[in-house]
């Protein structure tokens, strides 16, 4: 087992897996905290690299291209920070950092891995039920369908509308891009029938019905990933023909549902997470664990 334990997170390979547990300290982003443990088999990783630094150094694992919805979903612009796959190391333990490093270089050695991007998801993306409460709105997905209930502050014709529910059969695919500076970013559910490589719609995300205009809290803005990646996990996979339907969801795991509380818990004890956006997350988790 080569492991390596930083207030960043904890990075453990045994051969197989690399176990990836974000750290619970304040520093760490809130998105890494929210979506918790990963487990990436050696098979979805390209490469690692360890960049040494005069303070403190960076540990970075590159998945195979189309092998982490996540990724996919958030095309390469999320945030340094809030990237799991990085983990900022200490230089008093640079040394471990280069021995983790090594053990997974030589185990993709051993495998003769196929290059090239992967042919489905090896990551399984973030766990269902998933909620986030954005400035826009609260959206949620069960697996099955999204479900967009407006906040006091969107446009008056999203209040109109009502709640916004779409299933996944229904979905295209899912845009994700982050606010940055003073450009608001979006999180648009692009139904099926829309023109390939255009936005579905000529509204601005601010008017769009089937889009959250992200425009408020960029730190918890950010958490709206998860919701796209989740999506992004269920529908048909980039290589798969098209028309091929979604995948079916999953009943929930019991250790999954069980550690993602006690994720939620501590989130709330170092008060991450508020009173009202804790119990509404946790009544979201229980849900469908009747």
């Amino acid at each position: 087992m080569a492991e390596i334990i930083q207030r960043d997170g904890t990075w453990a390979f045994d051969g197989t897996t690399v176990r990836i547990t974000p750290g619970l300290h304040r520093s760490v982003a809130l998105l890494r905290q929210t979506y918790g443990e990963i487990d990436v088999p050696l098979t979805a990783v390209a490469g690692v690299a360890y960049e040494p630094e005069r303070r403190r150094g960076r540990l970075r694992l590159t998945l195979r291209e189309a092998a982490d919805p996540l990724l996919q979903a958030t095309g390469g612009r999320l945030p340094d920070t809030a990237d799991p796959y990085r983990l900022t190391v200490d230089a008093d333990r640079s040394g471990v950092a280069e021995y983790v490093a090594e053990e997974i270089r030589q185990a993709l050695l051993l495998e003769q891995l196929p290059p090239g991007p992967a042919d489905a998801y090896l990551v399984p993306g973030p766990a269902v039920p998933v909620s986030v409460r954005s400035s826009d709105g609260l959206v949620s997905f069960d697996g099955s369908r999204v479900r967009i209930d407006w906040s006091e502050t969107s446009d008056r014709v999203k209040r109109a509308t009502g709640p916004r529910v779409i299933a996944l059969d229904d979905l295209e695919e899912v845009e994700w891009v982050p606010g940055s500076g003073y450009e608001d970013g979006v999180l648009r559910f692009v139904p099926k029938g829309a023109p390939k490589g255009s936005p579905h719609s000529k509204l601005p995300a601010e008017k769009d019905p089937y889009a959250l205009d992200l425009w408020g809290n960029a730190r918890k803005d950010l958490l709206t990933a998860l919701v796209a990646a989740a999506v992004t996990a269920r529908l048909p996979h980039p290589s798969a023909p098209r028309g091929t339907p979604p995948l079916r969801p999953r009943q929930p795991d019991h250790d999954v549902l069980l550690r993602r509380l006690r994720q939620l818990g501590e989130l709330h004890r170092q008060d991450v997470l508020t009173d009202e956006e804790f119990a509404a997350t946790k009544r979201v988790v229980l849900r469908d664990f009747r």
